[in-house]
């Protein structure tokens, strides 16, 4: 299932969790209160909000219970035919597929040919930082050039969206405790990541880091281990690898992660860039005004953003 964060419209409401089947957009809640009326479950349906949450937040936080509604609710849809709770594509506007993730945990210098580039050593404990929801943005959503940067780098990174509160779970068990998988883009000011020791300033601009167009429920990837990644800007291959190359595979970094914290439903993992990122290059190739960044990840989906100004205080 592919798992959507949709508005009517480019208007003020508030996302609602959708599914994407076949270019159109099934609005799931509806569908589950269309389904529990089929059954004669009246009392239920008038209920739905909390079996199955519209906001996508409230969504995830439910863990598989409403995932379990989901799948319910889209093989419902699709069966019946139900036109009045489907949208096309172009009657809608994506957000994220998690718009205020909880926690956004990073980890860096995890691809052997990245390290390389940057010229750093092999870590022997991943190496994790943080990203805010206040850097969250959707696909097709402009990625903001901020002024204190002249160095705006891409970083193409498979997202994981944990599905179940997870707290030192096994390498065994870490699947288990994934919803899914997006696109995502580590979007880092270099000059002023490398200020200071910490990389917390060059990480956390807002809008730097796009995720989507969905999310991708576990159950579709047969190999999480085994997925082409790619990035292009304007066209442009930058990006070339495969998630085999991690150094630190999914599992352990969910394992590994929630051995030092609990990790709660719709919390995300940005699991590290491939080499390839515009910093390294020779010479430097950093973003500007109006070039278009994509990345795609197989089996997982193609972001696609555009850097544009960061517009004044708001």
């Amino acid at each position: 299932m592919k798992l959507v964060a949709y508005k009517v419209g480019k208007d003020f409401n508030p996302y609602r969790i959708g599914s994407r089947v076949e270019g159109r957009i099934i609005d799931l809640q509806e569908s589950y209160r269309q389904f529990l009326l089929s059954e004669g479950e009246v009392d239920l349906a008038m209920t739905v909000e909390s079996l199955l949450p519209a906001d996508p937040n409230a969504f995830y936080s439910m863990g598989t219970h409403a995932m379990k509604r989901a799948f319910r609710a889209e093989s419902f849809a699709i069966a019946e035919g139900l036109e009045k709770v489907q949208y096309r594509t172009e009657e809608i506007t994506l957000g994220p597929p998690v718009p205020k993730p909880g926690k956004i945990i990073c980890v860096g210098l995890n691809y052997k040919d990245h390290i390389e580039e940057m010229g750093r050593e092999l870590p022997n404990y991943p190496v994790l930082f943080g990203k805010f929801s206040n850097a969250v943005c959707a696909h097709d959503q402009g990625v903001y050039h901020s002024k204190l940067t002249e160095k705006l780098d891409y970083e193409g990174e498979l997202a994981v969206v944990i599905g179940r509160k997870a707290q030192e779970v096994t390498e065994d068990e870490a699947i288990d405790y994934i919803a899914g998988y997006t696109v995502a883009n580590d979007v880092s000011a270099r000059d002023l990541q490398r200020r200071t020791p910490q990389f917390l300033q060059g990480k956390t601009l807002d809008r730097s880091a796009p995720m989507g167009p969905h999310l991708v429920t576990a159950e579709e990837i047969e190999d999480v281990s085994n997925l082409s990644i790619r990035t292009f800007v304007n066209g442009e291959k930058r990006q070339d690898s495969n998630t085999k190359h991690l150094i630190f595979s999914v599992p352990y970094l969910v394992s590994f992660i929630s051995g030092i914290m609990t990790l709660e439903p719709g919390d995300i993992i940005m699991t590290g860039t491939p080499n390839g990122v515009g910093f390294a290059m020779d010479p430097p190739q950093f973003l500007t005004e109006g070039d278009v960044v994509e990345i795609e990840i197989e089996g997982v989906g193609q972001l696609r953003n555009t850097i544009i100004p960061k517009p004044a205080r708001l």
